[in-house]
């Protein structure tokens, strides 16, 4: 079967109306809702291709003023979670948990991989985010598919700068879901590049419920990013 790929600037428009989505469960309730499980199988697409966050089977229910919240166990799936939701010496969990898988999904959006070394065999993997970020840092051709006009790499470079800040290890180095936005829609030339990603790759996943929806963003019949 004949792959489809979406066009940049419908990635692009995707990106930016999950960001919108996830502000509003962030700020624009009267409580915040913590997703925690922000990924490609949880994002549902409609026929005008606009994004819908799906599954709340992993949601946190916390007042707008709490900065910090407690959780007894690890929440999210194996690629996307924020390092302090497996690990507290990284910081506390918060709102930033979900800008953390937030910025992962966008990179693989972006990528159309997982995090595996272009030109390399199956068995040999690099942490996409440092390669990527590598690309950016050069100001060299990302390497993308599909880029045919100076507009579309402007959108896929503002996804991947957002992105890295959004993938920072200290949650507080992360942007809020409102600056996420405003970078997005901003010139990109007011985007500085963020530091470089420094934790490793996690392990690859054995079961398929972990692999990337993303992955080259194949259009089906189905209206999910699957």
């Amino acid at each position: 079967m004949e792959h489809k790929y979406l066009e940049w600037g419908t990635l692009y428009r995707i990106s930016l109306g999950i960001a919108r989505g996830l502000e509003y469960l962030h700020r624009g309730c009267n409580t915040r809702i913590l997703h925690f499980d922000i990924k490609p199988h949880n994002i549902l697409l409609d026929k005008e291709f606009t994004p819908k966050i799906s599954d709340f089977g992993l949601a946190k229910v916390c007042t707008r003023e709490e900065s910090i919240i407690s959780t007894l166990e690890a929440r999210g799936t194996v690629g996307y979670i924020a390092p302090e939701v497996f690990c507290r010496s990284f910081g506390g969990v918060s709102h930033k948990s979900d800008v953390y898988s937030y910025g992962m999904m966008v990179l693989e959006m972006v990528g159309g991989r997982k995090n595996i070394s272009p030109g390399v065999d199956h068995t040999s993997e690099i942490f996409f985010p440092r390669w990527v970020y590598k690309r950016v840092v050069l100001d060299g051709e990302l390497g993308l598919k599909r880029i045919t006009n100076e507009d579309e790499k402007t959108q896929a470079r503002k996804m991947i700068i957002v992105s890295l800040w959004c993938i920072q290890t200290d949650p507080s180095n992360r942007p809020t879901m409102s600056k996420v936005i405003e970078m997005l829609e901003g010139s990109i030339d007011s985007l500085e590049v963020p530091p470089k990603p420094y934790l490793s790759s996690p392990p690859r996943p054995s079961s398929t419920e972990f692999s990337s929806g993303f992955t080259s963003l194949q259009v089906q019949s189905s209206t999910s990013l699957e």
